[in-house]
């Protein structure tokens, strides 16, 4: 059971409480038959997110409500939305069974808005954890790299691009210091382009994400796995040096972040930085699996680096006749065939040739 937050502030009543569930929160009714609301915890170009009560489940647990506001009237649009809002919803549940991602309670639309019933993850997100404490070490930032790397895998295996990973969508939990992953872009995206009138509009009033955490391609609304990538890497960036993205310069010439003069990392952890944030998405790792398999590799570097055939054969003895590369990959049968023959080279070469006196001729050993 979800434990009550530690200090909830006062209620505030000036807040931005609208739509549907309004007067709910005024008369302290309950929303659905089941939902106290609380407060307001956030409110974003998409939509409010509150705290509320089950009042429903043993313990009356804290959940969120994420009421989802899209920019039209038109029926017809509303329809279609209602169609393409249960279909990511229904995406989005099927990613409750991971323990670091916000179990989906319950959706529903209403009076022509949506409503999504998420697990209340109390704790404090990564942008808090820095405001707080200060920039992280980087031991720290891989730690933190291996414990969501999993989390992102899962979800791109799941066929869903989060689109909006950064330091405040990613919270480490108060109950047992977990990671959890929130507000995922791939619901919201449905708000979007539900609306035919408002299609040619610009591609920055579509842009589902964060300015500097998302790569280009999302930005030209092509987002890809890779995209993901990209925004953890710049959260590594955020963790490192406590600075934003727009904080950082770009080469004008590749668009590629300029990072290295902000903070010192070891050689391996900064060519892994390197093609996170590159700007191709061709360029970055093409998957979160393989991104964890290049940071598992670095303590085994030096004993790899013995084992790597980087520097030509050692030079030939010259009096053992002519060598070929391809004595590291003999057998032993052939080695030794081999040292036969440079052992009778070598008698050969030492040894005057005898005289037969019979016939006058040279006589070989």
């Amino acid at each position: 059971m979800q434990e009550s937050p530690a200090h909830l502030p006062t209620l505030n009543r000036d807040r931005i409480i609208s739509g549907e569930i309004l007067k709910f929160y005024q008369t302290h009714a309950l929303f659905r038959e089941r939902y106290r609301v609380l407060k307001q915890l956030g409110q974003g170009g998409f939509g409010v997110t509150y705290l509320a009560q089950d009042l429903k489940l043993p313990g009356q647990p804290y959940c969120v409500i994420k009421q989802l506001c899209p920019k039209t009237k038109n029926e017809v649009s509303l329809e279609r939305a209602k169609i393409r809002f249960r279909r990511e919803a229904r995406a989005l549940a099927n990613l409750g069974s991971h323990s670091q991602i916000p179990r989906l309670l319950d959706y529903f639309t209403t009076s022509g808005e949506f409503y999504l019933v998420q697990d209340y993850i109390q704790g404090q997100t990564l942008a808090q954890e820095v405001r707080q404490s200060g920039q992280q070490t980087e031991a720290q930032v891989k730690y933190f790299l291996s414990e969501i790397i999993p989390v992102v895998h899962f979800i791109h295996r799941n066929r869903i691009i989060h689109r909006d990973i950064k330091p405040p969508n990613i919270i480490r939990s108060t109950l047992d210091r977990r990671l959890v992953l929130i507000d995922f872009g791939a619901v919201r995206e449905f708000l979007a382009d539900i609306d035919e009138v408002t299609a040619h509009q610009a591609a920055a009033s579509q842009f589902v994400g964060t300015p500097g955490f998302a790569p280009p391609e999302q930005l030209a609304l092509r987002p890809c796995c890779s995209s993901d990538i990209y925004a953890l890497g710049m959260t590594c960036l955020f963790l490192l040096t406590g600075r934003t993205p727009i904080e950082f310069d770009q080469e004008p010439r590749t668009g590629r972040v300029r990072w290295q003069q902000a903070v010192t990392v070891s050689s391996h952890f900064a060519s892994v930085l390197d093609k996170m944030l590159m700007p191709d998405p061709n360029d970055r790792y093409p998957s979160a699996e393989a991104l964890g398999r290049a940071l598992a590799l670095e303590p085994h570097l030096d004993t790899l680096a013995q084992c790597m055939h980087t520097k030509p054969p050692l030079s030939p003895d010259a009096n053992a006749g002519p060598a070929i590369a391809e004595d590291y990959y003999l057998t032993p049968i052939q080695r030794e065939a081999q040292a036969i023959r440079k052992w009778r080279n070598r008698r050969f070469n030492q040894e005057p040739p005898r005289l037969s006196r019979s016939n006058d001729s040279i006589s070989l050993p």
